[in-house]
């Protein structure tokens, strides 16, 4: 053997290293403090609910066969590729090699058409109607059949708009059942589930195999820690190396605390009153001079100022900016008087004892600005809240009534946001209108973006005419960053407010 070809030899036989120089490997511990009570039902995507903070824990310990990456807003994730049939209607999606759930089960064409048909959470009235038929072509091949041509399947497939996209090991879920899955889920993602305190922590470990590369961290602790306080305190003292949605006075301490990093994410989130009423005749919230009341009680910049130091811009309609033909309007300027004339005009010169306002958890510092403004004009109600899953369930089964305050952080673009919440046949609408359901029918039909984009332009300009809502602010998340943290990953995927776990690093110790 020459000297030359036993140098080439060696050379090949050298792993490949890391920046330091050894082999790369998941070392080391990150803890993230949660602003909200991180529920087991997140542990299984079938039932994802229309907030985007479940998956923040989907995507630690699942996959999709695509979704939002480090710098895309969809892309190849289980799937290395995809194609879309010239008319429209057959999407064809072609899986890695050698792809494994946790449990060293492949990840086959088979568990994808599984996972889609078990799916029934956030957008899955929508997708089942559409797609008339899943076909597995072979054990790395699937093929989406759409009854007719629909330019945002692959957004309401691939991104967090729903999570019918994430896959789950179809013989494990078949041998455990769903209550089994919960206790125990297995998934394909970056990081694979160890152990679940309820209430407490949820406790994941690195998969040094993960397609894209090991995690950075070994091991990720994720605690419930609801209260805002706490989790600047934990930020502070170590035990907490990033501190989620911090709000008011919370984050203002963070800011003034020099040891942490403060960071506010710019995703899909967005904050609204809820008038779940105002398709009852009896009720005073039919009236639309009585919702427009509110829209007027309201001194949006105050609000953003108060709970989340101004990082939140004032909007006036439902769909974030940062989604796709998002229609900028300004919101109803802040004028209490115009808000009072409005309600007297309505036969409430005294006031309105409007009953409960229930505001989605952990928002309080939000809610409570909102409620202080309401009763500022005489809009008399009382802040009750309740917990974020009994929130969401209420929510889904149109149970909660009145006045209430919404968010969804879900990513897509205008047409995924107004399905759910604006459409009539949406999981989450109270109601709606026909004029505004034809409308929608007749986007998701038309594959010119500059033609949707007028139809759904047109639908928000509705939603405004008619006072179906009354829009608060778009939410930017607050983020208290704490020294042991070299890269938190924040913003590295489109719309999202949690990190790229396999992306995230800790300072060497």
């Amino acid at each position: 053997m020459t000297m030359r070809r036993a140098l080439l030899i060696a050379l090949m036989l050298v792993p490949i290293t890391g920046a330091g120089g050894a082999l790369a490997q998941p070392a080391g511990e990150a803890v993230i403090a949660w602003h909200v009570t991180l529920a087991p039902s997140w542990f299984d995507p079938s039932t994802a609910p229309p907030q985007i903070t479940a998956f923040g824990v989907l995507y630690a310990i699942h996959d999709a066969v695509i979704r939002p990456m480090p710098g895309q807003k969809i892309g190849a994730s289980l799937a290395e590729s995809w194609s879309e049939s010239p008319d429209g209607r057959v999407y064809t999606f072609t899986l890695r090699r050698g792809i494994t759930f946790h449990n060293g089960d492949p990840v086959t064409a088979d568990d994808v058409k599984f996972s889609f048909e078990r799916y029934k959470g956030t957008g899955a009235k929508l997708l089942h109607e559409r797609v008339e038929r899943v076909e597995v072509a072979d054990a790395r091949t699937i093929r989406f059949h759409l009854r007719e041509p629909w330019p945002d399947f692959l957004t309401f497939y691939g991104t967090t708009a729903t999570a019918a996209a994430i896959v789950v090991p179809k013989r494990y879920v078949l041998q455990v059942g769903a209550d089994g899955f919960l206790k125990h889920p297995i998934g394909a993602g970056p990081y694979r589930f160890l152990s679940h305190t309820p209430g407490i922590a949820l406790v994941l470990e690195a998969s040094p195999n993960y397609w894209r590369h090991a995690p950075h961290v070994r091991r990720l602790t994720m605690k419930s820690v609801p209260d805002g306080t706490t989790r600047v305190t934990m930020a502070r003292h170590g035990e907490a190396d990033v501190a989620m949605a911090l709000e008011g006075d919370d984050a203002l301490a963070a800011r003034r605390d020099p040891r942490l990093r403060l960071l506010a994410t710019r995703h899909a989130s967005l904050a609204w009153i809820e008038f779940a009423d105002q398709w009852d005749p009896q009720s005073p919230w039919h009236d639309r001079r009585l919702r427009l009341a509110v829209n007027h009680a309201l001194d949006r910049a105050a609000i953003s100022q108060t709970a989340c130091l101004g990082f939140c811009p004032p909007t006036g309609v439902i769909v974030p900016r940062v989604m796709d033909f998002s229609l900028q309007v300004r919101p109803p300027a802040y004028d209490p008087a115009r808000a009072r004339q409005l309600m007297a005009e309505a036969g409430y010169p005294n006031g309105l004892d409007a009953g409960d306002f229930v505001p989605i958890p952990p928002f309080f510092p939000l809610s409570e600005a909102v409620v202080n403004h309401l009763t500022a004009v005489g809009i008399r109600t009382k802040l009750r809240p309740i917990e974020r899953a009994a929130f969401n369930a209420a929510w889904r089964d149109r149970k909660l009534r009145g006045l209430f305050l919404a968010l969804s952080g879900n990513a897509g673009n205008a047409a995924t946001r107004l399905a759910e919440f604006v459409y009539s046949k949406g999981t989450y609408a109270y109601g709606g209108y026909p004029d505004i359901d034809e409308i929608f029918t007749q986007q998701a039909r038309e594959r010119d973006a500059r033609r949707r984009e007028q139809l759904l332009h047109r639908i928000q300009e509705l939603t405004v005419e008619r006072v179906m809502f009354a829009p608060v602010m778009d939410m930017r998340a607050v983020m208290a960053i704490g020294p042991r943290v070299a890269d938190p990953a924040l913003d590295a995927v489109p719309m999202a407010f949690f990190p790229a776990w396999e992306d995230l690093r800790m300072k060497a110790p």
